[in-house]
């Protein structure tokens, strides 16, 4: 079973999320908070992190930066992260946090299953930013 944790606090964007890429062997898990993502990574080891650029009491960039923080120490093995970013102007912020992959918002079932599939195999998906963006 591959496990996908998801942070966010907002009840559609894990709606999203769940509908869009669970099932087929994949189980999303859902923090509240930014600040609980670390130890819950510690404690279920999972596959793929997906981060709400906007949590309430720490956001998606710092959760990925004390994710990084830690694989970089060596307490914590190395796995995916994405960001789900509110606009493309965000899209720097993914740059310097270090994520493997984003989405801008709103999102669609399609982009978040490329997005799983494509870090789960490895690789990279950031959304470019949009000349309007």
């Amino acid at each position: 079973m591959t496990t996908v944790l998801l942070a966010t606090d907002a009840d559609h964007v894990f709606d999203d999320v769940d509908a869009a890429i669970a099932g087929d062997g994949i189980e999303v898990l859902r923090v509240r908070k930014g600040a609980d993502v670390l130890e819950v990574v510690q404690t279920i080891d999972p596959d793929l992190v997906i981060l709400d650029l906007q949590i309430g009491n720490m956001g998606g960039v710092a959760a990925c930066l004390a994710l990084r923080q830690e694989e970089g120490a060596g307490r914590l093995a190395r796995r995916p992260i994405a960001l789900l970013m509110d606009r493309s102007a965000d899209t720097i912020l993914g740059q310097q946090a270090g994520a493997d992959g984003w989405l801008i918002k709103p999102l669609d079932s399609l982009r978040l299953s490329r997005l799983t599939t494509t870090l789960l195999g490895g690789g990279q998906l950031q959304e470019a930013p949009t000349a309007t963006g």
